[in-house]
């Protein structure tokens, strides 16, 4: 897969927003904040592991990952650490094989529960480990406003930072009491399904973000333009 393919295309989709006359969409990286993600492999290699999970928040930012407008997600990224060769085996015989990963869709719910409303084709991380890759979706994901964008990893997934400030954590699909089992399986895999967000890990950061396409306004929601205002007329000159 080619990282400048799905670079060039939202920069022209960009360019297509931006034309006279295009709808008044915008396109917004969600997740995306000032200090950039960073994967502690191959040193200290602590990876997420079946499981899905989210950012709630980097420093003095909340809802990191929680969706600022009706649109479509058309694109993920993520900053793949990068294992050694020992370190890929050992984690590939303990977690259920090759590291993947997909992009998820929740809808928030009450008690921490949140319920899948969509999500992405897996996608195999191993080729694109100590690079940040970015996948294009074949199918756009509607979403709403106030829903998250999660990452799913049915196996295991070098996109963890670790030893950050104890303002930064992200939350994950384990119930109560099965924080610190990472092997077992608690990935939300299915459309509709629901689960339970329970488990926050402090001074951590999954390292991934999600392209979002707005949905531009309705003509009744655009206010019309001012109309246009003629310059008072010139007085003709005096005779001389």
């Amino acid at each position: 897969m080619s990282h400048r393919r799905p670079i060039l295309a939202i920069a022209a989709l960009a360019a297509a927003l931006a034309a006279p006359g295009a709808a008044q969409a915008a396109i917004i990286e969600v997740g995306q904040v000032e200090t950039p993600p960073k994967s502690n492999c191959p040193a200290n290699c602590l990876v997420a592991s079946r499981t899905t999970g989210y950012q709630a928040k980097v420093g003095a930012v909340r809802g990191l990952m929680t969706i600022p407008q009706d649109g479509r997600i058309v694109a993920w990224t993520v900053v793949l650490g990068k294992p050694g060769v020992k370190q890929t085996r050992f984690f590939d015989e303990k977690l259920g094989g090759e590291a993947s990963a997909q992009i998820t869709i929740l809808r928030p719910g009450r008690r921490l529960r949140s319920r899948v409303m969509a999500q992405g084709e897996p996608q195999k991380l191993s080729p694109y480990f100590g690079t940040t890759a970015q996948f294009p979706l074949d199918r756009s994901l509607p979403v709403k406003k106030g829903w998250i964008v999660a990452l799913t990893v049915p196996t295991w997934a070098p996109v963890l930072g670790d030893k950050l400030g104890g303002d930064t954590s992200w939350r994950a699909s384990r119930p109560k009491g099965g924080c610190d089992d990472t092997s077992t399986q608690t990935a939300q895999a299915q459309t509709n399904q629901l689960g339970r967000y329970f488990c926050i890990y402090r001074t951590a950061r999954l390292a991934y973000s999600a392209t979002l396409v707005t949905t531009p306004p309705t003509a009744d929601a655009v206010p019309p333009a001012p109309a246009p205002v003629a310059p008072p007329a010139t007085p003709p000159a005096a005779p001389g």
